[in-house]
């Protein structure tokens, strides 16, 4: 696996030519490299561990041997909880958010589940866009649930019947 450097045409590779494959540990360094530039509060590296060793559904979107983004996903009593989508930013608004997401939801109806459930920031407007275009709904609130630079962000609660 490569660093993160890309060649500037590789950034504009369609979603056809990413391959979407389970996350392995060996993938944990770029998988971190790639949360650490599409979020301010990034995942640890134990985080994705702990999530690979409890046996979440943990994928990742790849180019050319480079990760270009991930999810996770657990699945249990007839429901699933998407964790964490993300997609390096040079290769957002592509559509591969949208790929990863709709894979989860596949596996997970796989997995016998009946509802999906996620949060969202309330700010992140992008992402609220396509949870509600996929049939997610608003139902809930976690007050101060995700952090900022001056404090605490609400989460908005999404479900989704599968």
């Amino acid at each position: 696996m490569s660093s993160w450097r890309l060649p500037a045409q590789s950034a504009r590779n369609t979603p056809s030519q990413i391959r979407l494959r389970a996350m392995a540990r060996e993938d944990l360094p770029f998988v971190m490299q790639v949360e650490r530039q599409a979020y301010e509060f990034p995942w640890t590296e134990g985080i994705f561990r702990d999530c690979l060793r409890v046996g979440y559904c943990c994928r990742v979107l790849e180019d050319g041997g480079r990760l270009v983004g991930h999810g996770v996903m657990a699945v249990a009593v007839g429901e699933c909880h998407l964790l964490n989508i993300c997609v390096h930013p040079r290769y957002q608004r592509r559509g591969l958010g949208r790929r990863m997401l709709n894979h989860l939801l596949d596996v997970a109806r796989h997995g016998q589940a009946k509802v999906a459930l996620l949060e969202v920031r309330r700010s992140n407007k992008a992402a609220y866009a396509l949870y509600y275009g996929l049939g997610f709904n608003e139902i809930g609130l976690r007050k101060n649930y995700y952090p900022t630079r001056h404090g605490r962000e609400d989460a908005l609660v999404l479900a989704c019947d599968l």
